[in-house]
């Protein structure tokens, strides 16, 4: 054999054994998927959809998404075991009973305050303040209008001594309350859906209420009083003259939303202000500008020890909804 005939075969053995080492090489194992985390209750319940808020329906925990790996099926037979485990799932699924849904606290609430429908009815709820007003006071600063004056756009609220902000409580509250008018067919619309933004202004607010032709609009608050002052108390509109068709059927609102807050929180009407809870302003703009029924209620004290403790819990803030919302019931329905 001459040298040459050598070298090829040589060279395509060379050839053969690169084929064969790179035919032995393992395949990739894939890498599991990541599980899947559950994001708890959000502000899913506003219109628009708010941001996730520190609401969340105590009571109900969701359940976490199991995430499984996938399984290949090889044979006929695995195939149809597949299927008929699946199927047994889903009937078992299906006359398993329905689990209350974590967006809403309506299977928490007790039966005297959901007999109502709503049907048809438009509230406007309006949580007070928002968490970006701090950062602009060149925008919440300006004048509007508020009626016969003129006042600033908006203001920053309160705090507890804690730090829990006045915006992040009306949110919650806000939220949980048109979970619980939505379930009696209500339309709901709220002011702002998120602690995100600034404003929005006085004026705009009550444009908001008027424009939705509510049938019922309530402007949610904490107040920051004395720290030796606590309870709660709400705010009805007095006359102003371009406001007189209202402020009979907002004073009817303002003892409804009294009693029923009274009723489902347990809390004391104010020690340091108004009488036995309520009280007539004619400073607030909110009020004055509103072609709609509308009330303001300040929930508690942020400033009182006693107070702050029950505000920042978030089972007291389920009852401030569910007091509210017997309060707007009972105004709607005439009961």
């Amino acid at each position: 054999m001459t040298s040459t005939a050598i070298g090829r075969r040589v060279a395509a053995a060379t050839v053969l054994a690169g084929v064969a080492l790179t035919g032995c090489a393992p395949p990739s194992t894939a890498a599991s998927a990541p599980a899947r985390s559950v994001t708890p209750f959000s502000s899913s319940m506003a219109t628009p959809t708010p941001t996730p808020t520190p609401s969340r329906t105590p009571s109900v925990r969701p359940t976490p998404t199991a995430t499984h790996s996938p399984v290949a099926i090889t044979s006929p037979r695995a195939t149809a075991s597949a299927r008929a485990t699946a199927s047994a799932r889903a009937t078992a699924s299906a006359r398993a009973p329905t689990a209350p849904s974590t967006t809403t606290s309506v299977a928490a609430l007790p039966p005297s305050t959901t007999s109502g429908s709503l049907a048809g009815k438009v509230v406007v709820i309006d949580p007070g303040h928002n968490g970006g007003n701090a950062a602009h006071p060149e925008i919440i600063n300006q004048l509007v209008s508020a009626g016969t004056f003129r006042k600033p756009c908006d203001t920053t609220g309160t705090a507890t001594n804690g730090g829990y902000p006045e915006y992040a409580f009306t949110m919650d509250v806000a939220l949980r309350l048109a979970s619980i008018l939505r379930a009696q067919g209500a339309k709901v619309v709220l002011t702002r859906s998120s602690s995100a933004g600034v404003g929005p202004c006085i004026n705009v607010r009550a444009a908001i209420g008027n424009e939705a032709h509510a049938d019922a609009a309530i402007s949610i608050h904490a107040d920051g009083g004395p720290s030796t002052g606590y309870g709660f108390h709400v705010i009805a509109p007095g006359s102003i003259g371009t406001n007189s068709s209202i402020v009979k059927p907002s004073y009817q609102l303002a003892l409804d939303v009294r009693s029923g807050y009274a009723t489902g929180t347990g809390e004391h009407t104010a020690t340091y202000i108004a009488t036995n809870g309520l009280t007539v302003r004619t400073d607030l703009g909110g009020l004055n500008l509103s072609t709609v029924p509308k009330v303001f209620i300040e929930c508690a004290n942020m400033r009182n020890a006693a107070d702050a403790a029950r505000l920042t819990s978030a089972a007291f803030r389920q009852r401030a909804a569910v007091g509210i919302a017997a309060g707007i019931t009972a105004f709607l329905t005439g009961r």
